[in-house]
């Protein structure tokens, strides 16, 4: 069995799940999340733990149990706690701005870049080369966030652009003579 799939999960307090034929649901202070169930599964709550167990021997059920259990864990510190991703902008002139559920970044190019963001994302800039992604959903946050990095990667030569907070940027040497 999949060493991830046979740790149990604690409910904390505050957190509501309920687990049906087909889906499995998370309700908590950061919001309501759902997870389509897998037949190759069997997720069961005892006494506030959550166990995921594989119906059959086989190695797709194993691995399943693993990635059901993970994703499940990920809903519950998402709900309970919420995730956020940073995002730094490198370079002169560059600069964010949040309001409400848009960021306008001005990073370089002839025109300013409008987003918004999907329900659930927060955005917000506690400096103007700051960013600040939160949210319940775990997968979003970070897809959110790659789709703002993705409107300036940072460059090899300058390292200008738009980066997570602890990504590091190898800088490479220039032309020689």
């Amino acid at each position: 069995m999949s060493r991830v799939g046979k740790l149990p999960i604690a409910i904390p307090a505050g957190v509501d799940v309920s687990i049906k034929d087909d889906q499995i649901n998370v309700k908590g202070s950061g919001g309501n999340l759902m997870l389509a169930q897998s037949a190759l599964v069997k997720v069961s709550n005892e006494g506030g733990k959550l166990s995921f167990k594989p119906v059959d021997d086989s190695r797709e059920a194993n691995a399943m149990s693993g990635t059901i259990r993970q994703l499940v864990n990920n809903m519950v510190v998402g709900v309970s706690k919420g995730f956020e991703k940073k995002l730094t902008l490198i370079g002169v002139g560059y600069k964010a701005q949040a309001s409400g559920a848009k960021l306008n970044l001005s990073v370089g190019y002839s025109h300013p870049v409008d987003m918004q963001m999907p329900a659930g994302i927060a955005v917000s800039t506690p400096a103007p080369t700051e960013i600040v992604i939160k949210g319940a959903d775990r997968q979003r946050v970070g897809q959110v966030a790659a789709e703002i990095r993705a409107v300036r990667p940072p460059e090899p030569y300058k390292g200008k652009g738009i980066r997570y907070s602890d990504e590091k940027v190898v800088i490479k040497e220039t032309k020689k003579k």
